[in-house]
């Protein structure tokens, strides 16, 4: 890949320049740390190490760095997480660079792999949330003076920095910018060559990935693993262009009117999974809906909205508010006036573990709750009535807010990121939302009830919908439970 591939500038943030080496000394080689966007294809951090070792005649490789139990995941986000790194493996050794997966706390294995292979630049993805800065941050400060560090956002079409330099109110004052950048950054990807120089030296240890993904199935079985999507970047790709049944290609015709209603699951992309683990870029998923957008301009630009606008607009909230996950993180107005009705007389008060098993007298809010719990995605409409009805049914506002973010980030397969702690703050504390007439409890917070989803929706329908759907999984997971037990008890015969 020539330099002429190179990234836009304003893509790569330098976090470290490093010094330059003396001439009689070979470049030491480039690794990129990947943690967000996990693929091969239509990679810019990726394209970035390729593009850096080529132009310093350096081998390169990719580290992933497996954190422990991160944020409470369970089977369900580290199985799928896995799988699709399992495969990934495979194809990024096709283009002859290795690939290292590290355990352990990356503050520490980080810095540790660049000693040993006498790296000279460290390319990373970009989060803004808190705990993978705050590593980021450590891994540069331990790292050797002269090792280049850069960030590259891989996840944004607009890159985070770019797009905006501060908090923004709310989708309508960010979407101007965006618009105005997109001729620039929305482009194709250059296509990824092997690198010139072979990695030598430290050699990738073999990844026993079936014992690895068995563990953490094992450990993590309190919330299992669905069945709904397949692991991968093939997979993703699948889900948006599959002849069968791909959302562009199949499913696009309904999305803005159906799209926000449960009744009709599959009027959604399915995409979040893949968006979320970066096995697909949401670049790609863009570049593909506007060659289809003369067909349905309605629903590609519905699309390309919430694709584009309301993702990126979710990572400046928790870049830029560094309370993104509390009551501090809400404008004045909201806090002001959720504190001012925080001891008004709740209807009804549930506990955790009444919420956590949908025993409340809303049968509605049951089913989206199960939804969740039982399929690992609940409809998109139905987590803005979940997370204000937990409002409704709490102590107080804090409360609410760390209930729906544990209940978010325990079940949903998308769980820990923007757009999920986004869409709790929004629902609870009215972030990028306005103010609205004030009523008891939900003081000046847009209100949600069940008389407006039974305008919008047929509910029954719904409730019926999530019923059947319970009930087939758990006649199939015990199925499987007795296949295991039956294999324990009766061994096949070495």
């Amino acid at each position: 890949m020539s330099s002429a591939m190179s990234l836009q500038p304003g893509r790569i943030r330098v976090l470290k320049a490093g010094s330059r080496r003396p001439s009689d000394q070979s470049p030491g080689p480039v690794v990129y740390w990947m943690f967000r966007d996990q693929r091969l294809r239509d990679n810019w951090a990726l394209i970035h190490a390729v593009d850096l070792a080529n132009r310093t005649n350096a081998p390169v490789a990719v580290v992933f760095n497996l954190f422990d139990q991160f944020l409470g995941a369970k089977a369900r986000q580290l199985g799928f997480m896995l799988k699709g790194l399992r495969k990934l493996h495979r194809q990024i050794e096709s283009l002859q660079i290795p690939f290292f997966l590290l355990q352990g706390d990356a503050m520490e294995t980080i810095p540790e792999f660049m000693r040993e292979c006498g790296g000279s630049h460290l390319v990373t993805d970009f989060s803004p949330l808190r705990e993978i800065r705050r590593c980021r941050d450590e891994v540069v400060k331990r790292t050797s003076d002269s090792l280049a560090v850069h960030e590259v956002d891989a996840h944004n079409v607009v890159p985070m920095w770019v797009a905006s330099e501060k908090l923004e109110y709310s989708a309508r004052t960010l979407r101007g910018k965006i618009n105005k950048l997109l001729p620039e950054y929305l482009i194709e990807f250059p296509k990824i060559e092997p690198p010139r120089k072979k990695w030598v030296g430290m050699v990738d240890k073999v990844v026993d990935w079936d014992s690895l993904i068995d563990k953490v199935v094992r450990e993590g079985a309190e919330v299992p693993e669905v069945e709904w999507c397949v692991p991968g970047e093939d997979a993703g790709m699948e889900v948006l262009m599959g002849s069968k049944d791909g959302f562009l290609t199949k499913r696009l015709r309904n999305y803005s009117t159906d799209r926000n209603n449960p009744v009709k699951p599959k009027a959604l992309s399915g995409l979040s999974p893949y968006l979320h683990f970066g096995q697909i870029s949401a670049q790609r998923c863009a570049l593909e809906a506007r060659k289809v957008r003369s067909t349905y301009p309605q629903a590609v630009d519905t699309f390309l909205e919430e694709l584009i606008v309301r993702r990126e607009l979710s990572d400046n909230f928790c870049y830029y508010q560094p309370h993104y996950d509390s009551l501090e993180g809400a404008w004045e107005w909201a806090r002001k006036s959720l504190m001012d009705h925080a001891s008004d007389k709740r209807e009804h008060t549930y506990s955790l573990e009444q919420l956590e098993k949908g025993l409340t007298a809303d049968l509605l809010w049951n089913a989206s709750q199960l939804e969740m719990v039982y399929q690992g995605k609940m409809h998109g409409f139905m987590r803005m009535y979940w997370a204000k009805k937990i409002l409704e049914w709490t102590k107080g506002p804090e409360e609410a807010l760390s209930i729906s973010i544990y209940l978010n980030n325990k079940y949903e397969i998308d769980g820990r990121d923007p757009s999920g702690y986004v869409g709790c703050m929004w629902s609870i504390c009215g972030v990028h939302d306005q103010g609205w007439k004030e009523r008891p409890v939900f003081g000046k917070i847009r209100y949600m009830n069940y008389a407006g989803c039974k305008r919008k929706f047929n509910v029954d329908s719904y409730i019926s919908y999530v019923k059947s759907l319970v009930s087939v999984t758990k006649k199939k997971r015990k199925a499987e439970e007795q296949l295991t037990r039956d294999s324990i008890d009766h061994p096949k015969a070495k």
